[in-house]
């Protein structure tokens, strides 16, 4: 049981194969891309110690040696520091430019060793084995690499394709509850930005998903999948359609920076709250019905999801300290926020033209 979505980038093209048993098979579609019969692998400490076994085995099985670095797991990883490791780790090894690099994890080390791959040797290539439901739906695709700066999260990095990526739908199995939802706030978002019909479907299957139903699992992840991927075929560097995948993303990532990029807000979690907050946005000024936002929350609540920023642990900076965070975003332009707003489930675009004092009083409402 495999799919396929293709990104035909010219020149860059890359599949994105989807499935269960990839890993254990990894050696099989990567060994095509490779020159000569070498890997160097890198992973986190928790996800090498679930997955790191299986991946070797099937390299193994094709007959391709492999060496692999192991960083600590967390967001605080993407970072100067374990960059600087990765990177000098990897010129150890000899990797060339037309070697084959494997990033074996989540969201942070997909930036990471994608990030790292850009700027080796001005590019080497790389293969994204995404192990959680974030990684798979959303992060392993589309050629966004990077670290996060003490200014901001993912201020640093590059656009880089990977050559190839494997969503086995297997390893989801060894989510926590809570980081599989976490990936969940990505497949929601998906719905609300360009596909009203994909949020119907999640609706009516996101709990069977979440139980583990396969076939649930395999469709929420393709369709989230492919509509990332028409949105890169449109827009590979973000100068407009792809910034729609920020949805909820400016919300978020003001409060990953408040709460110090900690456990105390999963990314996922904080585009779920970031989206709640656009669609509340959008019927404050008067861009869609009140039901919309009401109905965002409703199905995020019924999957067991944080909707509210009072969701989230200890407290946080007052409303004017939170619009300045989210000033550091990387949306900012000429120095204007830009907001991804809603006409309703399905239909959004994006803009600058938010006065501040709607957001602060948005802000204030919900803090209150």
């Amino acid at each position: 049981m495999m799919e396929t979505v293709s990104v035909p980038l010219e020149g860059r093209e890359y599949d994105v194969r989807i499935g269960e048993g990839l890993l254990a098979d990894a050696g099989t579609h990567i060994v095509p891309l490779l020159h000569r019969p070498r890997v160097a692998i890198v992973s986190d400490e928790q996800v090498a110690a679930a997955h790191l076994a299986t991946l070797e085995a099937g390299l193994d099985t094709a007959g391709i040696s492999h060496v692999a670095l192991t960083l600590p797991a967390g967001e605080a990883t993407k970072s100067w520091p374990h960059f600087t490791r990765t990177v000098e780790w990897l010129l150890e090894q000899k990797i060339e430019r037309r070697d084959v690099v494997i990033a074996l994890g989540g969201g942070v080390i997909g930036d990471l060793v994608g990030f790292a791959a850009a700027v080796l040797r001005r590019g080497v290539r790389f293969v994204q084995v995404p192990t959680s439901l974030l990684a798979q739906v959303d992060s392993s695709v589309g050629g966004k690499t990077g670290i996060n700066a003490p200014q901001g999260k993912n201020l640093i990095g590059a656009f880089h394709q990977p050559s190839l990526v494997l969503a086995d739908i297997g390893v989801l199995e060894t989510l926590t509850e809570r980081d599989y939802l976490a990936g969940y706030g990505e497949v929601v978002k998906y719905g609300l930005l360009g596909d009203a019909d994909f949020f119907e479907w999640l609706e009516a299957n996101g709990g069977q998903a979440a139980a583990g139903d396969r076939a649930a699992r395999l469709y929420a992840v393709k369709r989230s999948v492919e509509m990332k991927a028409e949105i890169v075929l449109r827009d590979e560097t973000e100068q407009g359609d792809r910034a729609l995948l920020n949805l909820g993303h400016t919300f978020c990532h003001a409060l990953e920076a408040a709460t110090g990029y900690s456990d105390r807000l999963l990314h996922g979690e904080g585009v779920a709250i970031g989206c709640a907050l656009a669609f509340a946005l959008s019927s404050k000024l008067g861009l869609c019905s009140q039901e919309d936002p009401s109905r965002v929350r409703a199905h995020l609540a019924a999957m067991g999801m944080k909707t509210d920023l009072a969701d989230i642990p200890g407290d946080l900076p007052g409303a004017e300290a939170l619009l300045e965070l989210m000033g550091q975003d990387k949306k900012v332009v000429d120095g204007q926020l830009r907001f991804i707003l809603a006409r309703g489930i399905g239909d959004t675009f994006v803009t600058s033209d938010v006065p501040g004092e709607t957001v602060l009083d948005l802000l204030r409402e919900e803090l209150a």
